[in-house]
């Protein structure tokens, strides 16, 4: 499995206080939320990437979000130097001012500039190390059928696809008819993303599609449940504990943590032992007030 890019909460803290968990449950890398290819940004000095990706339990992979294909080139080529085996192109990112802007799930409206996006990534990192995450379309999840040919037409490492539309942001149903024929015809490799079921089994996790197992498709990408799975562990609230000890011991600010930790306790809040937790957590107005709230004793 792969663990799944979710902006402030799959940060690079996170995977390395819960990445030993997540190799033991079988993910083997883990994507990057967002980063910026931008004039005059350097990637490498992103904090998803601070301090190198060898130090991190699961291999690293930056995912870059942008509409300039020499931007791309330039941030790509700066990673693979740094020793980055792989790289990804955020074509699904569904927020509106990002999709306005033509970024994300925007690059689905245009084949021509997704066309030269996937051109400068494949020719920065080379031949089958250079990724995609999507969806099934901004409006129809019929789109990604029809840009398939742009898709095929590059050497991808992989596909993966989120089979909801960019319209549906997390919301509805995942559309598996229409994730099946979209793979069907791709020449490279597709992973499913989108609502993945965590059962705890004797071997650990096992992933599960919504309606079926995996279907024979090698690879799944998920986030959401794995942070969900951290929640529901007996042991959670000391992993809640550790992490925030791991933020601050690495410089962050009381603030900052405080707002990690609401995030993360935002995925956890519908499991019923965190439900009344959140419902306090949530009003902390600082670091001290909300470890109050989480860690009193009943």
């Amino acid at each position: 499995m792969i663990l799944a890019p979710l902006r402030g909460v799959t940060v690079r803290r996170f995977r390395l206080t819960f990445g030993g968990i997540a190799r033991e449950c079988g993910f083997t890398e883990a994507v990057t939320p967002f980063i910026p290819a931008m004039r005059g940004l350097d990637p490498l000095k992103d904090a998803e990437l601070a301090g190198g990706g060898a130090k991190e339990p699961l291999e690293t992979v930056p995912q870059f979000i942008g509409k300039d294909p020499s931007e791309l080139r330039r941030c790509a080529a700066r990673v693979r130097e740094a020793g980055y085996a792989h790289a990804d192109l955020n074509c699904g990112c569904p927020f509106p001012m990002v999709v306005k802007k033509g970024r994300g799930g925007g690059l689905l409206r245009s084949p021509d500039a997704l066309a030269k996006m996937l051109e400068a990534g494949c020719e920065a990192f080379g031949p089958g190390a250079f990724s995609v995450k999507t969806r099934l379309g901004v409006e129809s999840p019929r789109e990604l059928l029809r840009l398939m040919p742009v898709f095929n037409a590059f050497p991808l490492r992989r596909l993966v696809v989120h089979a909801r539309t960019v319209k549906q942001m997390y919301s509805g149903e995942c559309d598996l008819d229409a994730f099946r024929e979209a793979a069907a015809v791709a020449k490279m490799p597709v992973v499913y993303n989108g609502d993945v079921d965590l059962a705890v089994g004797p071997g650990g996790i096992a992933a599960r599609l919504p309606s079926s197992r995996a279907e024979g498709w090698p690879l799944v990408m998920c986030g959401r449940a794995f942070v969900r799975f951290l929640g529901a562990r007996s042991d959670s609230p000391g992993l809640l504990d550790g992490y925030i000890r791991d933020s601050l011991s690495e410089g962050a600010s009381p603030g900052a943590v405080l707002g990690r930790m609401k995030e993360l306790l935002s995925y956890w809040a519908a499991l019923p032992a965190w439900a009344e937790v959140w419902s306090k957590a949530k009003k902390a107005r600082s670091l001290d007030s909300f470890c109050e709230a989480v860690f009193a004793k009943a």
